[in-house]
């Protein structure tokens, strides 16, 4: 690997017969996703939560150098980056807990992304993580991150309303000096996400995309600068042709995830003492 690898990944060894089915996954969500896209460039997020190590190095190390991979766990997420290569962007997509925001900025200097930031506290404490970063080190970038918006209007759904949406970008945009106000990502219905077809429009899609267009306005900033997180492995391609720029697939590249008390962060391959 590069300069960027740590220490652990070059002893970390990967089976042949899984890199395979890995890649041959993922070359066929990114075949889909281009079928849709008309051109555009749409990020794909190769979720691997639950999965080992080892398949995000076979996808990081094969011809498709795959960089972006999502995780729904801080602790999972930590754990991961500490064993795989810094060229990896890490996005953390799942519920994060205020208390779990600050360390998780401030231990992952190759965490890219936060897609589900929903209170103006989360970012607080991801601002202060990332500089207390900084104090220890040069960071290239800015950490992105993306308001989370509950389009779908279910209380069990992380987000913030679409009416609170203008509130929280501005303050991650004017408070947060070490953060990136990216853009908007929403978690839609499952339901409207199994009714939606090429010749229907999903909701919550619609509705995240016309509070991106409000939040761009209200805070003059350029639609194009604020991206769309919208899209997972039952759905993506609806998203894409509803103007997604980030969609998140996990199934169809890893396959089933087992229970998470049975999830393990590194793999035992093989042929490996």
């Amino acid at each position: 690997m590069s300069d960027g690898s740590s220490a652990d990944d070059t002893t970390m060894r990967v089976d042949p017969q899984r890199a395979q089915v890995l890649v041959e996954n993922i070359s066929s969500v990114l075949q889909r996703i281009e079928s849709v896209a008309n051109g555009r460039k749409v990020r794909l997020i190769a979720v691997s939560k639950l999965k080992p190590a080892n398949d995000i190095l076979a996808l990081h190390q094969s011809t498709q150098k795959i960089v972006h991979f999502g995780e729904n766990y801080a602790q999972e997420l930590t754990e991961k980056a500490s064993l795989l290569p810094r060229s990896i962007r890490w996005h953390m997509i799942g519920a994060l807990q205020t208390n779990k925001c600050k360390p998780l900025a401030e231990q992952v200097p190759n965490l890219w992304c936060v897609s589900s930031v929903d209170s103006v506290k989360k970012a607080n404490a991801l601002e202060k993580g990332r500089a207390a970063l900084a104090e220890k080190q040069d960071l290239p970038e800015k950490l992105r991150v993306q308001a989370q918006i509950n389009t779908s209007g279910e209380e069990e759904k992380s987000g913030v309303e679409p009416k609170d949406a203008v509130a929280l970008c501005k303050h991650i945009r004017d408070e947060c000096p070490h953060l990136q106000l990216a853009g908007l990502m929403t978690i839609g219905a499952i339901a409207r996400s199994k009714a939606s077809t090429p010749e229907t429009e999903n909701e919550d899609f619609v509705a995240l995309r016309e509070t991106r267009d409000k939040v761009a306005k209200e805070l003059d900033i350029e639609e194009a600068d604020l991206e769309l997180g919208m899209g997972m492995s039952s759905d993506f391609e609806a998203a894409i042709r509803q103007g997604s720029d980030e969609v998140r697939v996990g199934t169809t590249i890893f396959g089933a995830r087992p229970a998470k008390k049975d999830a393990e962060v590194k793999a035992t391959v093989a042929g490996e003492t």
